[in-house]
C-alpha cells in the first residue's frame, strides 16, 4: 500500500522557517518525481518544487526561489521542503504528491498517481 505522510507544518511568524517532510512507502522511490503543492482557502493548487528522486535535478516555483529548497533522504525515501523568509502569503495546505504518470507535467498535480493528505503552514504576526 503506497502512503506520502507530510509532517512539519506548523505556525510561524513572518520571515521564520519550516522544514516539510515528505516520507513515502509502498512504491519505488527512486529515479520517481516527488513535488511539493499548496493550496490555500479559495484559491487553485499551486505548484512549488519537485524533485527527481535519486538525482540532483531540482526545479522551485519562481515565487519561492531564493527562500525554499527541496531536498531528499533516499536511505529513507523522504523528500525535504526547507522554506526560509516566510510570508504571510506562503500560507496554505501543503501537500506532496509522487510518481509521475507516463506522459505526465511535473507541475500539474493531478498528473502524479499518489498524493499526501497534507500540512497545514501558518505564517502570521
Amino acid at each position: 500500500q503506497v502512503q506520502l505522510v507530510e509532517s512539519g507544518g506548523g505556525s510561524v511568524q513572518p520571515g521564520g522557517s519550516l522544514r516539510l517532510s515528505c516520507a513515502a512507502s509502498g512504491y519505488t522511490f527512486n529515479s520517481s518525481f516527488v513535488g511539493w503543492f499548496r493550496q490555500a482557502p479559495g484559491k487553485e493548487r499551486k505548484w512549488v518544487a519537485v524533485i527527481l528522486a535519486g538525482s540532483e535535478i531540482t526545479h522551485l516555483a519562481d515565487s519561492v526561489k531564493g527562500r525554499f529548497t527541496i531536498s531528499q533522504d533516499n536511505a529513507k525515501n523522504t523528500v525535504y521542503l526547507q522554506m526560509n523568509s516566510l510570508k504571510p502569503e506562503d500560507t496554505a495546505m501543503y501537500y506532496c504528491a509522487a510518481h509521475l504518470k507516463s506522459g505526465g507535467i511535473w507541475p500539474d498535480y493531478t498528473d502524479y498517481k499518489y498524493l499526501g493528505r497534507g500540512t497545514q503552514v501558518t505564517v502570521s504576526s
